[in-house]
C-alpha cells in the first residue's frame, strides 16, 4: 500500500427534501383538508478515526463526497425519507483543516472519534403543517435547506512513541528492520526512505512503536530535499533517536546540522528527549569510534551510544533508553492531565 499523509476533498451534505401541497381527496369526505408530508432532512458528511489505517492513499482516487438528498414530501401525510450520510474512514493521527491550509477543524488521536463536516439541509414542511383554526386549506409548503459544500485539508501525522532522525544514509532503516518486523527498503545511497515507515520494537517484554522519516539535509524546514513535511511525523512521538553515520568526515557538523532543522522547524521538536548513537561503528577502528564519540560528547548534552545496526551492537542499550524516556513523557502527560494536587495536611 502507497503512503500519502495529505489530501485535499471536497464534501458536500445533501439538500433537504421540500415539502409536499396536498389535499385529501376520499369518496364521502367533504371537507378533507391538507394532507401534504414534510420533506425528507438531508444526509450528513462525517469524519471517522478507524483502526487499521496508516495512510491517506483512498482520497487520492476520491476527492469528492456527496450524502444523499432527502426525498420530497408526499400526499396522505408521507414525509420523506432522510438522505443517506457519507462516513469518511481517517487514520489514527489524522488532522482536518479549513481550505486555508492552516484552520484545525479536529484533530483525530482516538479510534472511534466522529467529526461532523457538513450537516444536511432540513426538509420542508408540507402544507399540513400551516394548517390553523384561521387557514383550514393552507397552499403553502416550503422547499428543503440547501447543503453545505467546503473545500477540506486532510494532513497525517503518524502516531508513534519514538522518532528516528538522522542524515540521508545514517543507517536509520537499517535499525528500525533490526529492532522491529518492519521491512524498510535498504540500499547504500541517499534518499533509499522515501516515505515514513512505522515498526513496533520489543524490549524487555515490552514494545513501542518506531517511526523511520526520510533522511533530512540542511534547509529540511524549508522545503529542501524531501521538505519539512515529514518532520510533522515525529511531532507527536516522545522521545527522538539521533543516529550519526560514523564514517562521516565531520560528526559534529551532521550533529548540528539536524539539530539545526529542528529547531528551525519548531513545534517543540527541539525540546524533546534525544537519544544520541554513533552508528555504523563496525566499520571504525576503536581509536576511531573514540574519538568520534569524544567530539559528539562534547557537542550533546547527554550521553552518546555506540551503535552498530548491521550487528545488531549496541540495539538492546539504546533500545532500553527510548522506553526508559517514552515512560517518563506518558508519567508527565498524566500528572498534567490531572492537574495540581493539594498537598496539605489535614488532620
Amino acid at each position: 500500500m502507497k503512503f500519502l499523509d495529505q489530501a485535499k476533498v471536497f464534501v458536500k451534505s445533501g439538500g433537504g427534501g421540500a415539502g409536499c401541497i396536498s389535499f385529501r381527496r376520499e369518496k364521502y369526505v367533504e371537507f378533507g383538508g391538507p394532507d401534504g408530508g414534510d420533506g425528507g432532512r438531508g444526509g450528513d458528511v462525517w469524519a471517522e478515526c478507524v483502526s487499521g489505517l496508516n495512510t491517506l492513499i483512498d482520497y487520492r482516487y476520491q476527492q469528492h463526497f456527496k450524502a444523499g438528498k432527502g426525498t420530497h414530501g408526499m400526499g396522505k401525510n408521507r414525509h420523506g425519507a432522510k438522505g443517506d450520510d457519507v462516513v469518511m474512514a481517517l487514520p489514527v493521527g489524522t488532522q482536518i483543516f479549513e481550505e486555508d491550509d492552516e484552520t484545525l477543524i479536529a484533530d483525530l488521536t482516538e479510534v472511534g472519534q466522529r467529526v461532523l463536516l457538513a450537516k444536511g439541509g432540513n426538509g420542508g414542511f408540507g402544507n399540513a403543517y400551516f394548517k390553523s383554526s384561521t387557514n383550514q386549506a393552507p397552499r403553502q409548503a416550503n422547499p428543503g435547506q440547501d447543503p453545505e459544500e467546503r473545500w477540506l485539508w486532510f494532513r497525517l501525522k503518524l502516531i508513534a512513541d519514538a522518532g528516528l532522525v538522522g542524515l540521508p544514509n545514517a543507517g536509520k532503516s537499517t535499525f528500525l528492520s533490526v529492532v522491529s518486523r518492519a521491512q524498510p527498503k535498504i540500499a547504500d545511497y541517499p534518499f533509499t526512505t522515501l516515505t515514513p515507515q512505522l515498526g513496533v520494537v520489543y524490549v524487555d517484554g515490552r514494545e513501542f512503536v518506531l517511526a523511520d522519516i526520510p533522511g533530512l539535509i540542511e534547509g529540511a524546514h524549508e522545503g529542501a530535499g524531501l521538505g519539512d513535511k515529514f518532520l510533522g511525523h515525529v511531532e507527536r512521538c516522545a522521545t527522538l533517536l539521533h543516529l550519526v553515520d560514523g564514517t562521516a568526515d565531520d560528526v559534529a557538523s551532521d550533529y548540528h546540522t539536524i539539530r539545526a532543522e529542528l529547531v528551525a522547524y519548531g513545534h517543540g521538536l527541539a525540546d524533546k528527549k534525544c537519544i544520541l548513537a554513533l552508528n555504523k561503528c563496525d566499520a571504525l577502528d576503536e581509536d576511531a569510534i573514540h574519538e568520534k564519540l569524544a567530539i559528539l560528547r562534547a557537542a550533546h548534552d547527554g550521553p552518546v551510544y555506540q551503535l552498530s545496526a548491521a550487528t545488531h551492537q549496541g540495539t538492546e542499550d539504546v533500545n532500553r533508553a527510548l522506553l526508559k524516556n517514552i515512560d517518563a513523557m506518558r508519567d508527565q502527560e498524566e500528572r498534567d492531565a490531572l492537574g495540581p494536587q493539594d498537598t496539605t495536611w489535614q488532620p
